[in-house]
């Protein structure tokens, strides 16, 4: 198994977006609505504007694992006093080729994407399975975290 690395391109779309859709499935979420629409429309956007990045792993032209990661801005404080974030998404590695470090791997990749666009934080929901990953890696959990859905 010879893994490597490369930056998504709007070729790889539909596979990226299958493979998440899958990711939200091995998460437990509800389907109610067709997520394929609104997922190509914002990374074709993003992608375009440089908000979204992504990186993959392949094993020969099979993409066996995914990461990305979405840039905002908010007002700066304290702990992010250049008010840009990296909201990281997409972590998914096929089941067959989990435990062997591409998680790791495309995290790294990730994260430092979001610095050279200068964000001061990286921030993630994390799955029960993602815990530990970013927990080795150095993220803390945020207690107070809560959402509000319109």
């Amino acid at each position: 198994m010879e893994i490597t690395y490369r930056k998504l391109t709007e070729n790889d779309l539909d596979v990226f977006i299958r493979m998440r859709i899958t990711q939200l499935r091995e998460e437990g979420a509800t389907e109610d609505v067709d997520l394929v629409p609104p997922l190509t429309d914002y990374y074709h956007r993003h992608l375009v504007d440089g908000t979204f990045v992504s990186w993959l792993a392949l094993d020969g032209e099979k993409i066996v694992g995914t990461s990305g990661m979405s840039f905002v801005e908010k007002p700066p404080y304290f702990s992010c006093p250049s008010g840009r974030i990296g909201l990281l998404s997409s972590m998914y590695t096929d089941p067959d080729y989990r435990r062997t470090g591409i998680a790791k791997e495309l995290l790294r990749r990730v994260t430092e994407e979001a610095r050279a666009y200068g964000c001061g934080c990286v921030q993630i929901t994390a799955s029960d399975m993602g815990v530990l990953l970013y927990t080795d890696f150095g993220f803390e959990k945020n207690g107070n975290f809560m959402q509000y859905n319109l």
